[in-house]
Parts: structure tokens; C-alpha cells; sequence
């Protein structure tokens, strides 16, 4: 038998109805805070991470699904295309491509699959599934301001509150500018030096090429030498420090609650100023739900002009697996079973059904050959809340016999009321 590759799984009825519950609220959300949406491919130039995501992260080093893609002829020279791993770097391309800065501010959003080839684990797969969002455009337009961290971070208390999440946290940092960085970079190596032989093998690499990612090991091991480094606030300038402050301010005034974590970093190159994580007890260890922060040089070093922006993304497979105790509630089960008896009879539940469907009503529909128990039997075992018996007798009265399964009451309704009489109360 030929099974799904490891790190993917079919999505099967009843969780696909959560999964529409949670992504028909998250646009609705979007349209409340005029996001419009973005569809970058699901592959692009290998390039393009490596210049946006950083060559020296986890990510393009050891994650991605890379291939040649050869022309027509042996000879000619083939195009490295990758898998997307994540969707910012194809927002951002997109943007220079098509030169959306002419539009001044963007808010646009995404929904879709991405790919990593890393080892499965709970809500975690090689192909998963994220929703995202950024705002990106020239300064003038206004793209540079903490207000616009803060609407971000504002939005995503409103998605989980509307999802149905309620005791997430957000975790909130700035990783300052470029000289920032170059001088904790400096502090960290200082830090890391008499102590880096202790840890792990990628922590012994990474203080090597880029120090910021030893705070992304999850080496419980590693978790005490990490704990006595520097953190990046000891060494943010003025404006970067005043741009954090106004964050935290407008937080605090729209009421979004945040405790502030000196040691989270984005696992990105591209992140700049404001970074952020919402967790949820749910999930375990592995508890975030989602991440983002702000990206002002990513423009810039895919090739176009300056851009300051900011963004997240949602793990909607994780999103999807903290809500899977309420599944039950978003499935809409049948409101009417319609059960044929007799020979004719499916053009006529046919035609009923058609009527009923207009009116907004769920409706499923048995066959002429079941017997009228087996009819009972499969409106039970799908949660139907009405059976609708559709006989001869019943074609010519032109009126029909309607059960309500839970109670067992059972009435003869006219046609014409049959619509208003199964609508829910």
C-alpha cells in the first residue's frame, strides 16, 4: 500500500471543517484591518532564501527541498528552484517585482502550504501549513512606525480571541539594528568563547557564523551556558530603544497584554527592531503558535529599494491542534436526512432537496433501494437533526413526514413550510 511521504498527512473530514472555521475567521479579521491578499508560487529562485532567509541558518543549510531545474537539453544550464520554507522572502520578491511601493502602504496576507525537510514532531511537518501577514512599504508611507508593530500585534490578539484561543501570552523583544547586532555579535563570540566546546555541535557552529542563533538551540543541556550570555538590550541605541518603548506604549493603551523576553530572537537573518512569539500552554514545550517581527534591510538585500516592514506567521497546523477539542462545535452536521421509499422516489427527494438547500439547509439524501430503518440509521450516525420520509403517499398529498430524531416528534408539513419549519431556532 503506498502511504503519504513521511512529514505529511491527508486532512480528512471533521477537522477540515475547523480548519475553514479558522481560516473563513482569520480573513474576516484581515478585512477588519484592510489586509489584502498575496499568492507568491510555492517554489521560487534557491537564491532568493539564501539572500533573504541567511545561508547561515538552519533553514537553508539543513531544511529546505532543493532541485536542479534543467532545460529542454542535456546541456543547457539548469535554475536552482527551492520548495518555499517560509513566505515573507516571496512577499518581499513580489513587491520589488511588481513594484507595489506605488501603492504606498501594503497590508497584504497569506494563507498556504510550506515546506522543510525537518524531523516530524507533534503539529510540526515537512509540509505544513501557515497563515501570514505583512506590511511593507516606502518610509513615507509610514511603514517604519512602531504604531505599525503594534496594530500587527493588536491584530493577532483579535485572530486568537475570534478563533477561540484565550489564554495565549506574547512574548515581546527587539533585536535593534545592524550596529546593534554587530556589537552584541562581538559580546556573544567574547561570551561563547570559553564555553561553546560544553554545547551542542550546531550551537559550536553557530557561534562560529552567526552567534544570535545559539539562543535558538533547545538543548536542554545548552539551556544553563545560554542563560549567563549577554542579551541584545544591553546594547540597543537610542532609537531603537525609544522605537520599543512606543510599542510597549501603545500596547499598554489598546490593552494587549506582553512580558518582555530579552532572549527571543527570530530563527531569520532578515528580522530587525520588534520580535515576537504568541505561545499556548496546549502545545507543550514546543508551545508557539506563531512568530514575526519587523524586516527594514530585507528589501534592500533581495535587490530593491529600502522597504521597511514588518509581519508574522502563523504554524496553522499548531493553531488547528490547540483548538482540536472544539472541533465538534464548528462541524455543521445535517439539518434534514431526505429518505426515498419506493421505486421513483429519488427524483422527488431530489427536487426537495434542491428546495430546501436554496433556503441555506444542510441536506443529505438516502437512495429508494434502503429499506426505512437503514434510512433511520444513517441520518442517526450523521448527526442529522430532522429525517424526511418522501413517498408515494406523501408526493401525491404533497406533504411530508418530519421527525426530529433527538425528540422523536413526528409531523406532516406541507411543502411549502417544510424550509421554515426545519430552519434552526
Amino acid at each position: 500500500m503506498i502511504k503519504s511521504p513521511r512529514g505529511t498527512r491527508d486532512l480528512l473530514p471533521p477537522d477540515t471543517a475547523l480548519w475553514n472555521f479558522v481560516e473563513a475567521a482569520v480573513r474576516d479579521v484581515f478585512r477588519a484591518y484592510n489586509f489584502h491578499e498575496i499568492r507568491t508560487p510555492i517554489f521560487e529562485s534557491t537564491e532568493l532564501f539564501a539572500r533573504g532567509v541567511g545561508e547561515d541558518t538552519d533553514i537553508v543549510s539543513k531544511e529546505m527541498f532543493t532541485w536542479e531545474d534543467r532545460g529542454r537539453a542535456e546541456s543547457d544550464k539548469g535554475q536552482s528552484l527551492t520548495l518555499r520554507p517560509e513566505n515573507t522572502a516571496g512577499v518581499v520578491r513580489a513587491y520589488i517585482e511588481h513594484k507595489l511601493w506605488d501603492r504606498g502602504l501594503n497590508k497584504l496576507f497569506y494563507i498556504g502550504p510550506q515546506f522543510r525537510r525537518e524531523r516530524p514532531q507533534k503539529g510540526r511537518y515537512r509540509q505544513f501549513y501557515q497563515i501570514g501577514a505583512e506590511i511593507i512599504g516606502p518610509a513615507a508611507a509610514g511603514s517604519q512606525s512602531p504604531a505599525r508593530d503594534a496594530e500587527i500585534l493588536e491584530l493577532l490578539a483579535t485572530l486568537l480571541d475570534r478563533v477561540g484561543i484565550t489564554d495565549w501570552m506574547l512574548e515581546l523583544n527587539s533585536v535593534g539594528c545592524p550596529a546593534d547586532r554587530a556589537k552584541f555579535d562581538e559580546a556573544l563570540r567574547q561570551a561563547l568563547a570559553p564555553v561553546v566546546g560544553k554545547m551542542c555541535t550546531d550551537c559550536q557552529r553557530r557561534a562560529v557564523t552567526n552567534p544570535l542563533r545559539v539562543f535558538d538551540c533547545k538543548v536542554p543541556e545548552d539551556q544553563p551556558i545560554i542563560d549567563t550570555l549577554p542579551t541584545i538590550n544591553q546594547f540597543l541605541d537610542e532609537a531603537c530603544r525609544t522605537h520599543y518603548e512606543e510599542v510597549k506604549n501603545i500596547l499598554n493603551a489598546v490593552g494587549v497584554p506582553f512580558v518582555e523576553n530579552p532572549r527571543l530572537v527570530r530563527g531569520l537573518d532578515y528580522y530587525r527592531l520588534t520580535t515576537f512569539e504568541f505561545t499556548h500552554g496546549a502545545l507543550g514545550a514546543q508551545n508557539a503558535i506563531l512568530g514575526g517581527g519587523r524586516y527594514d534591510g530585507l528589501s534592500e538585500a533581495l535587490g530593491g529599494p529600502a522597504a521597511p516592514g514588518i509581519g508574522f506567521a502563523i504554524g496553522e497546523d499548531r493553531l488547528v491542534l490547540s483548538l482540536a477539542a472544539s472541533a465538534e462545535s464548528v462541524v455543521r452536521k445535517p439539518d434534514v436526512y431526505i429518505a426515498p421509499l419506493g421505486a421513483g422516489m429519488n427524483r422527488e427527494a431530489a427536487r426537495l432537496a434542491r428546495e430546501l438547500r436554496r433556503h441555506d439547509l444542510v441536506v443529505d439524501l438516502g437512495d429508494e433501494s434502503f429499506r426505512l430503518k437503514k434510512s433511520f440509521e444513517a441520518a442517526d450516525k450523521m448527526g442529522s437533526r430532522y429525517i424526511l420520509i418522501v413517498g408515494e403517499n406523501e408526493v401525491a398529498a404533497d406533504a411530508f413526514a418530519l421527525k426530529h430524531l433527538a425528540s422523536g416528534e413526528q409531523v406532516t408539513v406541507p411543502r411549502g413550510e417544510l424550509a421554515q419549519r426545519i430552519l434552526p431556532k
